[in-house]
């Protein structure tokens, strides 16, 4: 569906992101609408779910279901078109997240969708995107992209020029050197922090002291042991 993300994420139920309210951790309230199969539990999803957007609340919704089916009419869709800011759907063996998207939503906000908990990565496309990029010269075309900032090597049969790394498709050994030792290893522990939804750049100093003044005050409470990593999500009421 056109300005939908549609994300697998086999892992969503075991990352647990955690509010602060009240002095009390608590994720957000879940409440299951129940009923019979045809008893109206779509339609009074609808209604709730555009009430309460109404009302200035901000409102996911998750769907089981048999299989994942998104075409328009069907109830995930009907969810969406409803006001739901995203949407996951559950089938017997797979999780898949919709949401749509504006042309104000950033590539980092994308990315965040994926959480913080995976090594690397890797994107096919987004050839504008402030990343680094490896250029792949196959195929009835091999003429180079032009205005591709941050390349980092080319892969391809031909010659890339003396100041560019090179790889012909058979080297994916090589390449996975490249991505482990270049990228992987030197950010194997690291902070990321977004204020009101924006990335927060900071230097090797004051990242230091705010994660270790962090993981010093979370090893003190009651029932941690060893910290390898920490979610925290905070939200000032504002209603």
């Amino acid at each position: 569906m056109k300005g939908v993300i549609a994300l697998s994420m086999i892992t969503i139920y075991n990352k647990l992101v955690y509010f602060y309210r009240y002095g009390q951790q608590v994720m957000p309230p879940v409440v299951s609408i129940i009923g019979r199969s045809k008893s109206g539990k779509t339609t009074l999803v609808e209604k709730l779910v555009t009430e309460l957007k109404r009302r200035g609340y901000h409102v996911a919704t998750i769907k089981h279901a048999q299989e994942i089916d998104f075409t328009p009419g069907k109830d995930s869709w009907r969810h969406l078109k409803a006001g739901s800011e995203t949407t996951i759907v559950v089938s017997p063996d797979e999780v898949v997240l919709f949401k749509p998207i504006t042309t104000a939503d950033t590539f980092n906000n994308i990315c965040r969708l994926l959480g913080e908990d995976y090594d690397i990565i890797l994107t096919e496309g987004f050839k504008q995107a402030d990343t680094p990029k490896i250029e792949v010269r196959y195929g009835v075309d091999k003429t180079p992209l032009k205005g591709i900032k941050r390349l980092v090597a080319v892969v391809s049969d031909e010659s890339a020029g003396k100041d560019i790394r090179h790889f012909s498709n058979r080297d994916t050994t090589k390449l996975a050197d490249l991505l482990e030792e270049g990228f992987i290893k030197s950010q194997r522990s690291r902070l990321a922090v977004y204020v009101n939804g924006r990335p927060l750049t900071l230097k090797s100093f004051p990242r230091k002291i705010i994660c270790n003044l962090i993981t010093s005050m979370v090893s003190s409470l009651k029932g941690v042991k060893k910290v390898s990593s920490l979610d925290i999500f905070i939200r000032r009421n504002s209603v």
